[in-house]
């Protein structure tokens, strides 16, 4: 089954890109409804917005490794009523500790993968002139900038941001900051306004994905011709789709509890500072952390589908091989997509809920681990026998497969109550969600912004510093999270704002090693100067591509001009093939694209790289 574009007319050859009406710059560059600008737009912010979030994990590790010193230049900056002295505060502590894991996901890592490379690839891989709803697309983008900001905002009110861990549980995160006039101007309220905006935005980015891959396929794009980096964006869409709604829901009666006086989520006879709380009571602590990780689990998925979707489209690339068991992936992806719904209450072993339930979620959570090891292990066997090109964009892809192998079997002891009893909010759960998320994760976007440069630009990175970002990032990254799982089977508590120092008599002399991951963490910030030089000075001197199939690559967006004008293709596009057949025997080149025709010789053309 394939589906036309018949609601967008695809532009012929000779006027395809002519401006009858052009658009100002705002409307061209920041009020656009162009899928391709809408991407850019989210990947620049999201970056902006990671950035910012390594800074105050940056500060964190400081208040780690050296508790009660003055932080050099940073904590004169902080100002007294933070940092009095200089030295960070317990209460910066928390708020950093809540900000930087709210910020790294929902304003960081899943825009980055999901609607910045989603929005500027998907539709050129299926053929598509532009998203489904163009408008839709652009009130998404600002939603989520609005979202953005109001966290930001967040940081310069009396109260500072929110304190109380980037999971806000109630009843703590519905009392806390509420010794003030205005309870709407404080970190607590801000942060679930702000999560109103952030899951709106997905929302209605999620279903301009699945609309336009359902109904915007070009001629001849069935389902199995169609790159796993669309399955991939597909199951994430329906994730986003499904799983945010409930969180939302849940900010919203967290924040009726907070300002209007109910109490969904307050129990009946909380005492707070040694009186009685004058709420009516009769809510459940439970529901919310319910609402909360029916949410999280499968957004832990929102972050690494992206990413193993991005591996998916390098690897086959740079190895001149097939893609190995492409069948077996799409299957896996839409079996991972569904488990992931079933397992949530495996981050609440602690609560109580009995062991009934419990074993059905062990069961669940070892469950899930078998499409994440196909996906894998199918990656893996594609790197067997191939010619690799051993490009920026392919060390990072490469180095994905032990990092994120490393995060799945560091997971699976928590996957059982009676160990996770023993290493629940410890640094090992620390360690094993960041080997997942930091080197996993975000390896795999770092391959797509090298791999698809030279698209989206005209030319290509350095291949210099690429490798100098590389490398340091990879020894660094392990450097950071391996230690973390010593320290948490050693009994390291996560939310230590001193390291461990008030409790050395029980760290077994593992203190120093709070040093070892801060030096790793600031040097790791260091080593990603390559990576902002390498993006911005490329723009306008890096390497001209020469061709607008510079990779020699197989799937669709590489027929595009470069980089892709108003309405994409400057013909539309027909579908002929499978999207990984690169070495087919017989062939003239080792690589055969989707939009060629067999007999017909691949042309290499480099069309309007200067626009």
């Amino acid at each position: 089954m394939s589906a036309t574009t018949a609601s967008h007319d695809v532009p012929h050859a000779d006027h395809a890109h002519e401006d009858h009406h052009k658009p100002s710059w705002i409307y061209r560059y920041v009020f656009s409804t162009d899928h391709k600008v809408i991407g850019v737009q989210y990947g620049l912010t999201s970056m902006c917005f990671l950035l910012f979030g390594f800074f105050l994990m940056m500060v964190m590790r400081w208040s780690i490794a050296y508790p009660g010193k003055v932080m050099p230049i940073f904590g004169a900056l902080l100002g007294d009523r933070w940092a009095p002295g200089g030295i960070v505060s317990p209460e910066l502590y928390n708020m950093f500790g809540a900000m930087h894991g709210t910020i790294m996901v929902f304003l960081g890592v899943v825009p980055l993968g999901f609607a910045a490379f989603g929005n500027y690839i998907m539709p050129l891989q299926i053929g598509a002139v532009d998203m489904a709803f163009p408008k839709l697309n652009a009130w998404s983008y600002w939603l989520y900038f609005i979202g953005g900001m109001l966290m930001m905002f967040s940081f310069f009110l009396p109260t500072g941001a929110a304190q109380v861990g980037w999971t806000n549980y109630s009843p703590l995160a519905t009392t806390a900051q509420m010794d003030v006039k205005n309870i709407f101007m404080t970190g607590g309220s801000m942060w679930l306004m702000a999560m109103v905006f952030l899951i709106s935005s997905s929302l209605l980015g999620s279903v301009n994905f699945i609309t336009t891959i359902l109904n915007l396929r070009c001629k001849g794009m069935t389902w199995m011709r169609m790159p796993f980096f669309c399955w991939a964006m597909l199951v994430t869409a329906f994730l986003l789709l499904l799983a945010f709604p409930p969180l939302e829901v849940a900010a919203l009666m967290q924040l009726s509890d907070r300002v209007l006086g109910s109490s969904f989520f307050l129990p009946t006879g909380l005492v707070e500072g040694g009186k009685h709380l004058d709420i009516a009571g009769g809510g459940s602590p439970l529901l919310y952390q319910h609402l909360f990780w029916f949410l999280g689990h499968p957004e832990v998925y929102v972050l690494l589908l992206p990413s193993i979707a991005i591996v998916s489209d390098v690897i086959p690339c740079n190895i001149r091989r097939p893609l190995w068991g492409y069948k077996s992936m799409v299957y896996g992806v839409l079996v991972l997509g569904f488990l992931s719904f079933i397992v949530w209450a495996h981050h609440m072993y602690l609560t109580g809920m009995g062991s009934v339930v419990s074993t059905f979620f062990q069961i669940t959570t070892v469950l899930i681990s078998v499409p994440s090891v196909i996906l894998l292990t199918c990656l893996m066997i594609t790197l067997w026998g191939g010619s690799i090109r051993f490009n920026t964009a392919m060390l990072f892809a490469a180095a994905f497969l032990p990092m994120f192998g490393i995060g799945g079997l560091t997971g699976l002891p928590l996957a059982f109550s009676m160990i996770d009893l023993f290493l629940h909010d410890t640094y090992y759960v620390i360690g094993h969600f960041h080997y997942v998320v930091a080197p996993g994760s975000i390896f795999g976007l770092f391959a797509g912004i090298y791999h698809w440069y030279p698209k989206i630009t005209g030319r290509h990175m350095s291949e210099f510093l690429g490798r100098l970002h590389f490398w340091p990032s990879l020894v660094l990254m392990n450097l950071l999270f391996a230690p973390m799982l010593y320290q948490g089977i050693a009994g390291f508590h996560r939310r230590w704002h001193d390291g461990g120092a008030a409790f050395e008599e029980t760290t077994r002399g593992l203190l120093w090693l709070n040093e070892v991951t801060s030096f790793a963490a600031w040097a790791l910030a260091i080593a990603q100067i390559p990576f902002i030089l390498n993006l911005f000075l490329s723009i306008k001197g890096g390497k001209k591509a020469v061709s607008d199939n510079p990779w020699h690559a197989t799937t669709l967006e590489w027929a595009t001009p470069t980089p892709p004008g108003h309405g994409n293709f400057l013909t539309e596009p027909v579908v002929v093939r499978g999207p990984y057949e690169y070495s087919v025997p017989g062939a003239e080149t080792d690589y055969s694209p989707q939009w060629v025709a067999d007999g017909v010789k691949v042309e290499e053309k480099l069309t309007h790289a200067d626009h």
